[in-house]
């Protein structure tokens, strides 16, 4: 791929290239890179269709699906990606080319977006992004026919772990008894969550909004990556998203999780009475819902590679110890707990 890049916006031959983090897992994305040439500096990422057989993260041919792998071609060249937020003050990378390869995988090159990454933000900088956010969430958006439908049964609904120890020895260590029957509730009431998620007010999402997707430029605009799972969701359905995730990671020390709950929601909540959307209670609710629902297979995975002796932690993003996983997630599965009960029993 990068000995012989078709599309360059920057010269040939690439000079220079850095691999940067992504899910190595997904068949969909076949690489991305930080690359110089003779024309100055861009991020390649490369498309693919995959394979039959790729497993849990295999690409679909499906322009509805939660994985359709042509989805963030379309979102850029369509002009989608960067029109989305762009007069509340989030856009996207600059796409400098695009263009398909001799055997049928998409080339996208996008700009290198400068200032602070996501994972650096404070607690103020995610308030003000959720701010945005919710102006451009609370108002109409046309569907496109590449959108991803029903994104959370979909993405979190395909996964299956039977049987799970919900009281193996090394959980139990730092979560307490109420903490793993409220995970256990979590998981086998998924989709009721789900149907709660889907019969909420719903937008057009990103569906992928974490710090790693997340910059802040120089002049204070946000640029979001990754558009490839865009789609219809449940208002707050994104920030349901990244409240955990700024923490699931290690991106945010968890003593900050309250005070990071109480102002992103807070500010999500302003953004969609700036747009005209003011249903407060409903938000809430939609929010708790479509959190508790997207990371209900988390914990389940957790014990079962407990009980299969595999490390726990993200190889892609967090590969700590056991313990420090299980400690450092332990608020953050309570306060999914708490959004599940809040849901479910509204």
């Amino acid at each position: 791929m990068l000995d012989d890049p078709r599309h360059s916006p920057i010269g040939s031959p690439v000079q220079a290239a850095t691999a940067l983090v992504h899910n190595t897992g997904n068949r969909a994305t076949g690489g991305i890179w930080h690359v110089t040439g003779p024309g100055g500096t861009a991020v390649l990422k490369h498309l693919t269709p995959g394979a039959p057989g790729d497993g849990p993260w295999a690409a679909s041919a499906d322009p509805r699906h939660w994985n359709y792998w042509r989805r963030e071609h379309a979102a850029y060249t369509s002009g989608f990606a960067e029109a989305y937020g762009r007069d509340t003050g989030i856009g996207s990378p600059a796409l400098l080319a695009a263009g398909e390869r001799p055997d049928g995988s998409l080339e996208l090159w996008l700009e290198k977006v400068e200032g602070t990454p996501g994972t650096a933000l404070q607690v103020d900088d995610l308030a003000e992004f959720a701010r945005r956010l919710g102006a451009v969430q609370g108002r109409p958006h046309r569907e496109e026919a590449w959108h991803s439908r029903r994104f959370l049964r979909s993405y979190a609904g395909r996964r299956d772990f039977a049987p799970v120890d919900w009281d193996h020895p090394a959980a139990a260590a730092h979560w307490p008894a109420d903490l793993r029957t409220g995970l256990r509730a979590v998981w086998e009431r998924r989709t009721d969550l789900f149907a709660l998620a889907e019969a909420a007010p719903q937008t057009v999402c990103h569906l992928d909004v974490w710090p790693m997707n997340l910059h802040r430029r120089p002049d204070g605009e946000f640029a979001l990556f990754d558009w490839a799972f865009t789609g219809t969701g449940a208002i707050g359905e994104d920030l349901a998203n990244l409240i955990p995730d700024a923490f699931l990671d290690g991106h945010q020390d968890v003593d900050r999780l309250a005070d990071t709950e109480t102002a992103l929601i807070g500010a999500y909540l302003e953004g969609l009475a700036e747009a005209g959307h003011r249903d407060e209670a409903g938000v809430r609710q939609a929010v708790a819902a479509a959190g508790a629902a997207k990371y209900c297979w988390l914990a389940p995975m957790m014990l079962q590679g407990l009980a299969a002796g595999r490390g726990i932690g993200s190889a892609d993003y967090d590969s700590g110890a056991d313990r420090d996983v299980l400690a450092r997630r332990r608020p953050i599965f309570a306060m999914l707990v708490r959004w599940a009960r809040t849901a479910l029993d509204a």
